[in-house]
């Protein structure tokens, strides 16, 4: 039977380019968050909370009735993850997460996001919102996110949307608790030379599941072609 994987959103599953290749070798379901594309929207965009997130997630597990498969999550979309993986254990098989870190945090030592980056990704949003999805995540993610996949996203997402969603998706928060429980296996990858994540950031992510996979890329791990060929292969062991 082929792995079945689920490709959980960052903004949108535009950015997962490298999902043609994951579907030569396995089943791959990949979806909009809510508030996105044809995605209903969560009441207020406000009351958008990491709980609906995830269950968003489970949502496209019942629509693919699959009892269980292999998650996979990148940049500010790990948490959403973690939380998937510790809430319903038994339906998840194993974990991989691009831009593996702790938290979300920007500040103090050892800082999982470099807080100059973000102040000044933050400031383009608050001075034109379309110009981030255009500029900043190209800039940001050292190209691995092309102008035609950032037009492609900005057909999905309102701009008027973009501020608040980013705010709230890039919050300051931990997952660390919820890393460190997990029971089943783990990949961890690295953007090697990313702008916005620091190597510290990863590193003691590595510290803290001492028995994952760790692979690094030269590009974001949902862009790469190394990334891609890792979750093949950490993928088929699991069916194995």
């Amino acid at each position: 039977m082929r792995p079945r994987l689920l490709l959980i959103p960052e903004f949108t599953e535009l950015q997962w380019t490298i999902r043609p290749e994951l579907e030569r070798w396995a089943d791959v379901r990949a979806y909009d968050p809510p508030g996105v594309g044809d995605e209903p929207r969560p009441g207020e965009l406000a009351g958008l909370t990491r709980q609906i997130l995830a269950d968003r997630g489970f949502e496209e597990l019942e629509r693919a009735a699959w009892d269980d498969c292999i998650i996979a999550a990148d940049g500010w979309a790990v948490p959403v993850a973690v939380q998937m993986a510790t809430q319903r254990p038994e339906a998840v098989r194993g974990v991989a997460l691009g831009h593996a870190a702790l938290s979300h945090r920007r500040e103090g030592e050892r800082a999982p996001i470099n807080a100059d980056v973000y102040a000044a990704m933050s400031q383009m949003i608050e001075n034109d919102a379309p110009a981030f999805i255009r500029f900043a995540i190209v800039q940001s993610s050292a190209g691995s996110i092309n102008e035609e996949v950032a037009e492609r996203m900005l057909e999905r997402i309102r701009a008027e949307d973009i501020g608040l969603g980013w705010q709230l998706l890039t919050a300051e928060e931990s997952w660390e608790d919820g890393l460190r429980s997990l029971h089943c296996p783990v990949l961890l990858a690295k953007h090697e030379g990313c702008l916005m994540n620091t190597d510290e950031g990863f590193e003691d992510a590595v510290a803290a599941l001492p028995d994952a996979e760790v692979v690094a890329a030269p590009k974001a791990p949902c862009t790469s072609p190394e990334f891609a060929e890792a979750l093949r292969s950490f993928c088929l062991r699991l069916g194995a």
